[in-house]
């Protein structure tokens, strides 16, 4: 691995631009389009046309709508949700992470998401740094994991490792968010539902 940039007694944030967006402002999206939105969160994998009976559209109509929400990167892709659980990968860890003064945060983020367990890296405010999301399949594979990946990442200082002993089913949060912009849309312009 490469050795994260040591600069002054600070550790330098500047090197996590690179996994901040730009702000850009939200895109103005109209009824069709979030119906649209809730409809592929719920099932990606239907048809065009099946969608477009739905929103009661013509297949290429509705093929347009999805290439503009695409090329306006409200839609990022398409994906499949793997239980890993039925895959042998049971324990979910939070690992809380202090970098040690002088590194490149950047840097030590790009380390982490090497690492093949490693599903999140996120910068968070308060006493501590990172917190890294990731799948083991048990105290064995932790063990091997911590000493032989984690802490072999320079410029880690400290970690505090909790285990998930329960979790929610995933939530689709898309609809309750999308139910968030449509009424706003509707606060802003009363205009009779379609």
């Amino acid at each position: 691995m490469a050795r994260p940039k040591r600069h002054g007694k600070a550790t330098s944030m500047a090197s996590v631009a690179q996994y901040t967006p730009p702000l850009t402002p939200p895109v103005q999206l109209d009824d069709i389009d979030l119906r649209l939105l809730r409809e592929l969160s719920d099932d990606a994998r239907k048809s065009q046309r099946a969608l477009g009976r739905e929103l009661g559209m013509s297949a290429p109509a509705l093929a347009a709508r999805i290439a503009r929400l695409e090329r306006l990167g409200v839609i990022q892709g398409y994906s499949t949700r793997i239980d890993w659980q039925a895959l042998g990968f049971t324990t979910i860890v939070y690992i809380n992470v202090t970098i040690d003064l002088g590194y490149e945060m950047g840097e030590v983020m790009s380390q982490l998401m090497t690492i093949p367990e490693v599903e999140d890296v996120l910068v968070v405010t308060g006493n501590i740094d990172m917190v890294v999301r990731a799948r083991v399949r048990d105290h064995a594979h932790l063990r091997t994991f911590l000493a032989n990946a984690i802490w072999g990442v320079e410029g880690i200082m400290r970690t505090d490792t909790a285990l998930s002993v329960a979790e929610s089913p995933p939530k689709n949060i898309a609809d309750a968010l999308l139910d968030i912009l449509q009424a706003e849309g509707q606060e802003q312009s009363p205009e009779p539902r379609q």
